[in-house]
């Protein structure tokens, strides 16, 4: 028998439960990164303690290339888990998003489960989020002003999810409106728009129309991580979905989207199944300029520290120093220049 759930409230604090451990992980499909291995530059001259792994994020140096994906807030739990992911980021110098801010249009009592986030992490970029949904459905820029004054955000994030809204019990499949608010949006806004997915990815000729809008980014979301077809089935009291593994892997929509850089002026976030520094360097060769993570930075801040989610990302971030090492790259823009070994071809 399906489960009811009777406000935002619960639902975000089940998303944040659910996600905790790896029952909602796609099943049967990967984000793609074990097909795919580096080329070995046995004549390295890179000195370790050289290797410069800052970049620019819309106006803003940061220490890695590396988001904090939007994650959750609307709660006094969540605005907990915020604040932790505000001093991880603060201490490492990255940006980091807050989850969707519907319930911030709904009412004040939760502002400052969102508000938490600047305040923690004064200095590092901070990214706004809405609901494609929500966003469609906006007749003027109020909406969109008061979430990105709210939090102060450098950058505002629309998320695509019709998937996840297909299959949750309370969800909203209605959509019409996006491309008209994004190119409406994005002629009066200063605030860079970036269009990111959940989980099921963006494919190229969802990515073309997208950036014919003026968005200023893309974070493809791949397939490979959590599965939010997954979650909603197990919200609705399910372990079974035809749908479960549906989406387009990540390192598909890096190399897909990567190549519209030809005609566009845009960033390529890679997000879906990053898991270790290994994933962060593959994404930087296939395309991306950054990568971001969600889960894996929210579980090792599970037990209220946000030590462990710093130690984590400075570790996958050691681990990509070591590999620019072993490919002879100094910085991120030789790291990008490298080409990947699909592994089929190895033997």
């Amino acid at each position: 028998m399906k489960k009811s759930y009777p406000n935002t409230s619960d639902r975000k604090n089940d998303h944040i439960q659910l996600s905790l451990n790896d029952n909602g992980n796609y099943r049967n499909k990967t984000a793609g990164f074990e097909l795919y291995d580096f080329e070995h530059y046995a004549a390295t001259e890179v000195l370790l303690t050289n290797i410069d792994l800052t970049t620019d994020f819309f106006g803003n140096r940061i220490y890695y290339p590396f988001i904090i994906s939007c994650m959750t807030g609307g709660t006094v739990e969540t605005g907990k888990i915020n604040e932790m992911l505000a001093e991880t980021a603060s201490e490492l110098n990255i940006p980091v998003g807050v989850g969707s801010q519907r319930q911030a249009l709904e009412g004040t009592n939760q502002h400052q489960s969102f508000k938490v986030l600047r305040q923690k992490a004064r200095n590092v970029p901070i990214l706004g989020n809405i609901g494609a949904a929500q966003f469609s459905k906006f007749k003027g820029l109020d909406e969109i002003r008061l979430m990105i004054d709210l939090i102060e955000a450098d950058v505002m994030v629309v998320h695509l999810n019709p998937l996840q809204e297909l299959i949750q019990k309370e969800g909203q499949t209605d959509f019409v409106g996006l491309i008209k608010n994004l190119e409406k949006v994005c002629a009066k806004i200063t605030t860079p728009i970036i269009i990111k997915e959940v989980g099921a990815g963006i494919g190229p000729n969802a990515a073309k129309q997208l950036l014919n809008t003026g968005i200023m980014g893309i974070d493809v979301a791949g397939a490979g991580g959590t599965s939010w077809a997954g979650i909603e089935t197990l919200r609705n009291g399910e372990n079974e979905s035809e749908f479960w593994d549906w989406g387009l892997p990540t390192t598909y929509c890096i190399r897909k989207i990567s190549k519209l850089k030809k005609n566009h002026n845009f960033k390529l976030i890679a997000s879906g199944g990053i898991t270790n520094g290994f994933d962060i360097a593959k994404s930087i060769i296939l395309g991306a300029d950054y990568t971001a993570a969600a889960k894996p930075v929210l579980q090792s801040v599970a037990d209220g520290k946000s030590e462990n989610g710093i130690k984590l990302i400075k570790n996958w971030f050691e681990q990509v120093r070591q590999i620019m090492f072993l490919t002879g790259s100094h910085n991120l823009d030789l790291l990008k220049k490298k080409k990947l070994i699909k592994k089929k071809d190895l033997y």
